[in-house]
């Protein structure tokens, strides 16, 4: 069974069409990257598949269960887990509550995790694990408004890691990041496989794509052009035209 199954999926904005009945599937333990130019429509895809906008058309399954009208909570807590372009954090918290947070598993858990994230429980070890496997090397009291740029993208991912999940939905993890935070990155992208798993992320980077991703889902004007393992998707002169220029390069 896969992971995510997206079938005939359509968004509009008024006469703007950001998604074109988009199909595709997410395979269980690998890493799929879904690329293409500005304006394409994958932050709105995502945004679909998440549940934070409602599809026009189509349908989203989750491990084989439809969740196209379930709320992004739902979502969450049936297996989803997902970051941003942009880090959202509770400004005025710590690493640690706002990391605590994300290990709710329940209501009557809430409250405890936001107040106690104690040894006691083991909430501080995992925390502790998880920045430790993002590389993320600050005292877990600092506030989150001390982290660098970098930092927070790191934080990010620990704590879309630390939420209960299946699938995890990286929205452009590497976007901005200095050389050394990239390969970081892509050492921890290589980590998390090996362990088993499941990310669709969105990518600008052709290089940390064809290092990380094992499918690559190529999208242009809302619709998915192409899909398939990353060298084979790059050489697709559709691909080449519409995401990486070769047309407007020659025309110089």
């Amino acid at each position: 069974m896969n992971a995510l199954e997206i079938k005939n999926l359509s968004k509009s904005f008024g006469g703007v069409h950001a998604v074109r009945g988009a199909s595709f599937e997410i395979a269980e333990g690998k890493i799929t990257a879904l690329i293409g130019p500005n304006g394409a429509g994958k932050t709105t895809l995502f945004n679909v598949v998440n549940g934070f906008i409602s599809a026009d058309e189509g349908k989203v399954f989750l491990h084989g269960r439809e969740v196209t009208a379930s709320p992004v909570w739902e979502r969450s807590r049936l297996g989803m887990s997902r970051t941003f372009q942009q880090s959202r954090v509770f400004k005025n918290l710590s690493i640690r509550e706002n990391l605590a947070l994300a290990l709710r598993e329940d209501d009557d858990k809430f409250w405890k995790s936001f107040l106690r994230a104690s040894s006691e429980d083991g909430i501080e070890e995992k925390i502790k694990e998880t920045l430790s496997l993002v590389e993320l090397h600050r005292d877990i009291d600092t506030p989150v408004t001390d982290l660098s740029y970098g930092q927070q993208k790191l934080f990010d991912l620990a704590r879309a890691l630390l939420n209960p999940h299946t699938v995890l939905l990286l929205d452009e993890p590497v976007a901005g990041l200095n050389p050394v935070i990239r390969e970081k990155l892509k050492d921890i992208m290589k980590h998390l496989k090996e362990r088993g798993e499941t990310i669709l992320l969105i990518e600008h980077d052709i290089d940390f794509v064809r290092a990380v991703a094992d499918w690559v889902i190529v999208m242009d004007q809302g619709s998915v052009l192409t899909e398939g393992e990353p060298e084979k998707a790059f050489k697709d002169k559709r691909v080449l035209d519409a995401y990486l220029g070769t047309t407007a390069e020659k025309s110089r």
